[in-house]
């Protein structure tokens, strides 16, 4: 792949991260390329390959539009995150690794996400949060997990972004906080617990009842019940 079609397929990962893409948006070929000034054929290949991931999809004479995953598809993602992360923690006192550097730079990315909090940055805000799971497998020294996992956890912010989760920002960074302490402390089953359950929390806030955009539309659109007079 080009390194165009990476950089298109890495923003577009990264928007999604940051909650700035939404579940359902269309992205145009024509508008995608003169933004990355590209292209339309670079463009198109970047999509397929965003489709192959399970992000994009193409409608019958439509376009190109974010995928917007079902209950189902957001479950499997989260077991999917529970199995590589849990595998993380559980493999990292066997291969002797430093845990200081681990987190020190865990830290860091925490003092970012309170910052972020604090700040007005929305988006900054949800990709740090979204984010700390992907710096967690890479400071573990994880390469080729950092990238399934930055895909499955993209993966849930859609979800939570369709589902309108109910985590609140310092909630995910106080467990997050709780995690590193115990890396910190040495003691990884504890580390281990804490981040299924953070990821479970995350996952129970989820609202699959809440209707998507177009289940709305057609309801509102739906012929007024007259009484007969």
């Amino acid at each position: 792949m080009s390194s165009s079609q990476t950089e298109i397929a890495q923003q577009v990962v990264e928007s999604i991260l940051a909650q700035k893409l939404a579940p359902g948006e269309r992205l145009g070929e024509q508008a995608l390329a003169d933004l990355f000034g590209v292209s339309r054929t670079l463009v198109r290949e970047a999509l397929m390959q965003l489709q192959a991931r399970g992000f994009v999809e193409v409608r019958s004479r439509r376009g190109w539009y974010v995928v917007e995953p079902s209950v189902e598809d957001a479950r499997d993602a989260f077991s999917a995150r529970r199995i590589v992360e849990a595998g993380i923690l559980a493999s990292a006192g066997d291969e002797g690794r430093p845990l200081q550097a681990v987190t020190r730079r865990l830290r860091q990315h925490i003092a970012d996400e309170k910052s972020a909090i604090d700040g007005a940055d929305a988006a900054a805000r949800a990709f740090l949060l979204a984010d700390f799971h992907v710096c967690l497998a890479e400071s573990m020294g994880h390469r080729s997990l950092t990238d399934v996992l930055r895909d499955l956890t993209a993966r849930t912010t859609l979800a939570a972004s369709l589902y309108q989760s109910r985590h609140e920002a310092s909630q995910s960074c106080q467990e997050h906080e709780a995690i590193v302490e115990a890396i910190e402390a040495g003691d990884l089953p504890l580390a281990r617990d804490r981040l299924l359950a953070h990821i479970g929390h995350v996952e129970e806030a989820l609202r699959p009842d809440t209707p998507r955009i177009h289940d709305r539309l057609r309801d509102s659109l739906s012929p007024v019940q007259r009484t007969p007079g």
